[in-house]
């Protein structure tokens, strides 16, 4: 079955379209197949919330959306479901904010690392990073240390979405905030992120380009107020709480 035969009026249209594209990574060779269990695990919280965007993650992604339009340098990294699930929804943020686009992986290769770029690039990303790997974070000893020293080693915001936990922490540590996207309120990654955003990932990204075309036109103090009404915390908690109490019905 591909994209095309999931009729939009099947009950489970977007949980298919996403399993489709996953195993279409897969088959591209930009996706691993561990990505296809993190799909299914994320999948299992997304039911619990709904499979919809809370009020809480609405206001996380207007504030991420604050948070790279003041950043000096942002970076947008990508992996292979964020490639597989949002590629050309990562282009448009990438052209909403100004912030380059990064491949890291950690099952690296040189061939899956050309082909997630060349992915991008047939959405319509002009230039990706993450091939140069001429630079470390610190603290890491697998291969998502490797990072172009013009890219993520130096942004002072990343998106990091569908993240490793253990990479958002030291990226944490080095003083770079970070705008993570996780369907696990209790992940790692969340817990160290300065934007944590309880979503789905195909909901999140449009929602966050959305808010960033409507506060282009903003100064700098109505984004940083934005950006200051944001309570990381409250938006963790909220979210577990919807978990809790999701109703399969």
């Amino acid at each position: 079955m591909s994209e095309i035969d999931i009729p939009e009026s099947h009950p489970r249209y977007e949980s298919l379209l996403t399993r489709h594209r996953i195993e279409a990574g897969v088959e591209k060779g930009i996706t691993s197949k561990q990505g296809l269990i993190a799909q299914g695990r994320g999948e299992a919280f997304d039911y619990l919330l709904g499979e919809e965007t809370t009020p809480s993650a609405k206001r996380a992604e207007r504030a991420a959306a604050a948070q790279l339009l003041l950043a000096e340098k942002p970076v947008l990294s990508v992996n292979g479901n964020v490639a597989a699930l949002v590629p050309g929804e990562m282009v448009e943020l990438a052209d909403a904010t100004d912030a380059d686009i990064e491949v890291n992986l950690f099952n690296r290769t040189r061939k899956r690392m050309v082909a997630i770029a060349d992915h991008l690039q047939e959405h319509g990303a002009t230039e990706v990073k993450g091939l140069a790997a001429d630079a470390r974070i610190p603290g890491l000893d697998h291969e998502r240390a490797k990072v172009d020293e013009d890219g993520i080693y130096a942004a002072d915001v990343v998106l990091v979405p569908l993240e490793d936990g253990d990479r958002a922490q030291a990226l944490a540590e080095m003083g770079t905030s970070e705008i993570v996207i996780d369907l696990n309120p209790r992940s790692r990654s969340t817990q160290h992120a300065t934007v944590p955003i309880v979503d789905n990932i195909i909901r999140a990204i449009p929602n966050i380009t959305e808010h960033a075309r409507e506060l282009a036109d903003s100064g700098h103090e109505q984004l940083e107020q934005c950006l200051k009404e944001f309570d990381a915390a409250d938006a963790l908690d909220n979210a577990e709480q919807t978990i809790r109490q999701g109703d399969l019905s």
